[in-house]
């Protein structure tokens, strides 16, 4: 719905073989923990291995598969979130960061057993942070 706004421009960090960048949530309303399903992170073309992403979200920091069920943790529309993974990103110059994500819409019912589901993706280039 807003994906030109997911990669919070300025925010790549590279630190031990992991990058990070801070993203935004493309919709207007939060969304509990459980119904992000997934993301990808692509910087200059290579993709972190999704078996290293992680997710932060209020401080705590969570595989996709540790979300599945946490109705606890809220992503709000103001919050930045972090995803991270393992990428070898040199600090020099500037990088073309991708993110995918993938969210459940739970209030928007499109069938009997199914509700929304929305893939977003947003492009930035943007230097290393120190």
């Amino acid at each position: 719905m807003i994906p030109d706004r997911i990669i919070e421009q300025g925010t790549l960090q590279a630190r031990d073989g992991r990058a990070a960048v801070e993203v935004r949530l493309p919709w207007y309303r939060a969304l509990p923990a459980s119904c992000i399903s997934g993301a990808k992170l692509t910087i200059d073309g290579v993709e972190a291995p999704a078996d290293s992403l992680r997710w932060q979200m209020n401080g705590v920091e969570s595989t996709f598969a540790d979300m599945k069920g946490d109705t606890d943790q809220w992503w709000f529309p103001t919050d930045s979130a972090v995803l991270s993974g393992e990428l070898a990103v040199d600090g020099g110059g500037e990088h073309e960061v991708r993110v995918d994500l993938e969210l459940y819409i739970p209030y928007i019912i499109i069938a009997d057993d199914q509700v929304l589901h929305i893939e977003e993706h947003d492009t930035k280039n943007m230097e290393v942070v120190a």
